[in-house]
């Protein structure tokens, strides 16, 4: 009787082995003081930072959407990496959070071995722009589930937050200032009306140009990540919301107390040439219901705080916080 191995099934453990070892170089660059031991084990290992009083861990998961699918149809894998990071990484910082370290889930058809290491590439970079330690994770060959090229991503940060900080409500007042972080782009959300406009409904190609370039390279550019400007600002800010899925709109209100109405006015919102592109295309309400319209992350800064923002980062005034029912209203 003739036998069958696990790779006849699909499955390369001599291929996954050789990617482990790829990656190795590019796991270590994002190591700090706090990794404890090295890759391979079963678990990774942190050791908490000194200087907390009252140290809580917060935790954050997300995934790249089927912006992922624009990245295997063009073979284009450097970049999502990073957008998985920053999905999870300023979704810790709207909470005051620091991120320690990260590890990813990463489920596949067949493990293409160059592929797989820009993947991770991608995702030590974004760990690096995060200053978090990318410390662990799981790559899964998984035949049957996946077909083709097609994979998922799927991430894990971890940070640390000090107790009495946490709680950004009692810090926002009717008077303040709401200023904008401007986005990379489309960043990671809303990817499926992206490709029903440029592919279905207008029938561009991956190269077509847009703006001076290949088009899939302003739909790849990755998400901007905030961790680094939160850490020198911090001191100013009284409390700040990620525009992610459901934009300035639904995410905003996020941070606010009962009572306290977020007033933005369009007009100042610098948008970038992705969206007004797309707005012939989109009713407005759903524009700015579902992309973040050039605004990455909202800053809540009290009137006296707005100057030393605004002169130490790219942020601009957009609007301000009023007595009102608990929304965000767009003017």
């Amino acid at each position: 009787m003739s036998t069958v191995s696990y790779k006849d099934a699909g499955v390369d453990i001599d291929a996954g082995n050789q990617f482990v070892e790829n990656i190795k170089p590019l796991v270590k660059s994002t190591f700090d003081k706090n990794v404890i031991g090295g890759i391979g084990s079963f678990a990774g290992a942190y050791e908490l930072p000194e200087g907390y009083k009252k140290p809580v861990i917060l935790g954050a998961t997300d995934g790249v959407g089927t912006k992922l699918k624009l990245a295997i149809d063009s073979g284009i894998y450097d970049t999502v990496g990073i957008d998985l990071v920053a999905m999870c990484a300023n979704d810790l910082i709207c909470n005051f959070g620091t991120p320690l370290f990260f590890l990813d889930y990463y489920a596949m058809s067949k493990l293409e071995i160059d592929a797989s290491v820009n993947i991770v590439k991608g995702i030590a970079e974004g760990c690096i722009q995060a200053e978090c330690s990318l410390i662990g994770g799981e790559t899964a060959e998984m035949p049957g589930m996946y077909h083709g090229k097609d994979f998922d991503l799927a991430g894990f940060a971890v940070g640390i937050a000090e107790k009495d900080e946490m709680n950004r409500l009692p810090h926002v007042k009717a008077g303040d200032v709401l200023i904008a972080l401007p986005s990379s782009g489309v960043h990671s959300n809303g990817f499926s009306l992206v490709r029903k406009i440029f592919f279905d409904k207008l029938g561009y190609t991956f190269e077509t140009e847009f703006n001076g370039k290949p088009l899939i390279e302003t739909l790849l550019t990755p998400t901007r990540i905030y961790v680094k400007l939160f850490k020198a600002l911090k001191e100013n800010i009284n409390a700040l919301a990620h525009i992610t899925g459901g934009g300035i709109v639904e995410n905003l209100p996020r941070v606010l107390p009962e009572g306290l109405q977020a007033r933005v006015y369009k007009s100042k919102i610098k948008t970038l040439p992705i969206f007004d592109f797309m707005s012939q295309y989109v009713e407005e309400s759903e524009m700015h219901r579902t992309f973040n319209m050039g605004v990455g992350m909202i800053l809540v800064v009290s009137p006296e705080n707005v100057d030393a923002i605004l002169q130490n980062s790219d942020g601009y005034v957009i609007g301000e916080l009023a007595e009102g029912e608990r929304s965000a209203i767009m003017l």
